[in-house]
Order: C-alpha cells, then structure tokens, then sequence
C-alpha cells in the first residue's frame, strides 16, 4: 500500500508500492521496452532520424505519447512512440491480435499515429514485402531518433511515405517546441 507523502510534498516513486512503481515506469506494457529504448531529451527540440527538429505530426486526432501532435519520446513514454505513420486496416487487425486494439480508442485507417516502435518492428517483421499493408508509412520528418535505438534506417526508409525517404519529405520542419505534458493535459493512456 502506497504511503501518503507529507502535505504539501509531491508523490514520488519511493512512496509508491512495486505495483504502482511498475505501472509508472511502463504505462504501456505490451510495446515490450527494454532500458536502450527509453530516450531522454537532451534538447528543448526533439530530433527526427535525420538530426533536424521534429515536426508536428498529427492534430487530428492529437497524437504522440505527450498528445501534443508530436511523436517526441521522453523518459515517461517506456513504450518508444517514435514512429509517425498512417495507420492500415491491416496494422490495425494485427496490433489488435497482439493485445492493443487501437480502434477502442477511436482509430481508423488512413489517421496519422505515434507508434510503439517494437509493435512498427513487429509488423515490418511479419511483411511480405515492402508494399505489405500491414507495415504503416512512415513519415520520417515526424519520426523521432530515439526509433533508431530499435529500427534501422534503413527500415524507416523503405517503409516510407512517398516522398519521405530522401530527407524530411519536402517540408521544413518548424521549430516549434512541443508543450511539457502537464500543459497539455497529462500522458496518453491507450486501452487494449
């Protein structure tokens, strides 16, 4: 059971039970970190695999592990949500087989997503080919480097968007500094 810490003092992970304190460090079990997975920024301005400035992905639906519209990963997100792709029916059928139903959260195909990138490496793992839909696009432009720890660029690319694989896909990334998550309303919880 969890300890009331003294009024007036944040909780902190040593008045945490091991339950709660494993809750805490991988709100998202079923991407299966690993301790190389977990990014620290280091920077006020995430990097994409290309070592330029993250661009803003997807506000609708909002999107990253922050739900900030960026798929930057901080050391809260054990789960990696470095992939910006666009979802398939046939990603959205297999993350579902492997115990996270992404449509119970209100996704569909063709919406632009911050993916666990062990459940992207899963999918390119299982493909036939490069054309295989069960592998979502990749927009490397929003794809945050921490991905790399766990994918090669080489992947990244050839599962890339049209018009991504050369660089940052034709646009120029703002320099826009993604919003802390207590600004935003807190970390994202999927459900399974």
């Amino acid at each position: 059971m969890a300890t009331k810490p003294a009024s007036g003092t944040k909780p902190s992970m040593e008045n945490l039970n091991d339950e709660d304190n494993q809750r805490l460090r991988n709100p998202f079990p079923h991407c299966n970190p690993s301790p190389s997975s977990i990014h620290q920024l280091t920077s006020p301005f995430p990097h994409l695999v290309f070592q330029k400035p993250l661009a803003l992905f997807s506000q609708k639906p909002m999107t990253g592990f922050y739900r900030d519209g960026y798929c930057r990963v901080g050391p809260e997100d054990s789960g990696n949500h470095a992939i910006a792709a666009t979802l398939t029916d046939a990603f959205l059928d297999f993350s579902a087989s492997r115990g996270n139903n992404l449509r119970s959260i209100g996704l569909t195909s063709g919406c632009k997503w911050c993916l666990c990138t062990s459940r992207w490496k899963e999918a390119v793992d299982a493909a036939a080919s490069a054309e295989d839909p069960v592998v979502p696009k990749v927009f490397l432009h929003a794809t945050d480097q921490s991905a790399l720890d766990r994918v090669s660029l080489a992947d990244l690319k050839k599962f890339a968007a049209e018009g991504e694989a050369g660089g940052v896909g034709g646009r120029t990334p703002g320099r826009v500094v993604p919003e802390e998550p207590e600004k935003r309303g807190g970390l994202a919880r999927e459900t399974h």
